[in-house]
């Protein structure tokens, strides 16, 4: 029990933490906004975002592998599929920004340039798809707990 405890815990923190750093990065990819200091912060940003991502998704595997309910039950739920899928997808959606923030950093430190207006606007299109969808997968969570 303690450790169904321990793995839930650990899922909620990285959940929230992915939340908020997937928020700042939404926040922060404007052309308008854009300096050298907020290429910086969205480089940065995107390593805890990756990490938190990271942990979520070992977190839940091993809910899945290690929870009281075991793996025959989450596997037999047509809603987990659903959930995992949406993440899965997130997780390949966010590689591309991700290399964006790279490319944006290692690109400012050797010519500083910083990217151009229809680059950004394409990458913050991407940062907002995944905002926009991580709330279905909330939803998804929610009704999955409550039996759906």
């Amino acid at each position: 029990m303690t450790l169904e405890a321990v793995l839930a815990a650990l899922h909620l923190l990285a959940i929230l933490t992915f939340v908020v750093f997937l928020s700042s990065q939404a926040a922060l990819c404007r052309i308008e906004w854009l300096n050298a200091a907020v290429v910086e912060r969205l480089a940065r940003l995107d390593v805890i975002y990756g990490v938190a991502g990271a942990v979520m998704i070992g977190s839940g595997l091993a809910r899945v592998i290690w929870g009281v309910k075991g793996a025959s039950w989450y596997l037999s739920q047509p809603l987990f599929h659903i959930k995992i899928t949406i993440v899965l997808a997130m997780v390949l959606l966010s590689f591309v920004p991700s290399a964006a923030f790279r490319r944006w950093r290692q690109n400012l430190h050797s010519t500083g340039a910083l990217p151009p207006a229809h680059e950004v606007a394409k990458v913050r299109r991407l940062v907002m798809i995944q905002s926009h969808v991580l709330p279905v997968v909330a939803v998804i969570a929610v009704f999955w707990a409550r039996g759906w």
